[in-house]
């Protein structure tokens, strides 16, 4: 599918989507507490289901739709041209393993490096997000109101996690400073070791917003795309608009999104001086 998806279009896979999903959430319920099974770096790991729920749901996409699928676990086709579903099994591995409710599976169509369609499945929690980017979004199948403008101070945040001592792309005492500059904005910060809960409980309007540093597609398509579905705000830690290729992400309702934005732009510019 080299064209956008019309909306008919997007209605139909949305549906099916949805169908593929549900096929596989009492197997997901059923694997809680499955162990480590493939290492994939310090304090990451694969397990068993999560690479039977990437083969499972990629090839029942593939048989229905005929689009191809970029997994976590298997990788696929590039997504910054084209159209491709981009799946993570299960969002949350960690806690799934260890037998927490916080996890998930996340699964987004993206066209040409946009997310198109957004769904997050959190079988545990009984909830499932979904949604055009247009919007509405649907929660377990049914429309609700756009966010509505709010105040940072008022409204729990979802944080990403750290350890102070980390280096890379985005320094864990940045993320220290960020984390210790939002306590005194917001007392309500989350964490909940799962990209997929922030960013859908942002779009519902359960948090007012999320800070992600993390930058894989699976990780954070399906809730952008929940998110503007929402009427919510999308950019990435800088304030740039959010694509396949961004580097973070900055998720929340309209309003908070601006204080989050000055706040992280207020850390970086001492850090800097």
């Amino acid at each position: 599918m080299n064209n956008a998806p019309t909306s008919a279009e997007l209605t139909d896979l949305l549906a099916i989507a949805s169908e593929v999903l549900d096929s596989v959430v009492p197997r997901f319920i059923a694997g809680v507490g499955a162990p480590s099974a493939v290492a994939k770096g310090r304090n990451d790991f694969a397990t068993e289901l999560d690479l039977e729920l990437e083969r499972t749901i990629s090839g029942e996409l593939r048989q229905r739709t005929g689009i191809p699928v970029h997994g976590e676990e298997f990788g696929g086709p590039a997504l910054t041209t084209g159209t491709a579903w981009v799946l993570d099994p299960i969002d949350g591995t960690f806690n799934y393993s260890s037998g927490s409710p916080m996890a998930g599976i996340l699964l987004a169509l993206v066209h040409d490096g946009e997310p198109v369609i957004g769904l997050t499945w959190l079988p545990m929690l009984g909830l499932r997000y979904s949604a055009i980017v247009s919007g509405p979004l649907l929660v377990d199948g049914i429309a609700v109101p756009p966010l509505r403008p709010a105040k940072l101070a008022d409204a729990p945040i979802g944080f990403g996690a750290f350890n102070v001592d980390s280096t890379g792309r985005i320094p864990g005492q940045f993320r220290f400073d960020l984390l210790g500059a939002l306590s005194r904005l917001s007392s309500r910060v989350r964490m909940h070791g799962a990209t997929g809960i922030d960013l859908g409980f942002t779009a519902a309007g359960v948090l007012g917003g999320a800070v992600v540093f993390g930058h894989h597609p699976w990780d954070n398509a399906a809730g952008v795309a929940l998110v503007r579905a929402a009427g919510g705000v999308v950019t990435d830690l800088a304030g740039l608009p959010w694509t396949i290729t961004s580097g973070s992400v900055l998720a929340a309702a309209p309003g908070v999104h601006d204080e989050l934005l000055d706040m992280i732009n207020a850390v970086s510019d001492e850090e800097r001086g």
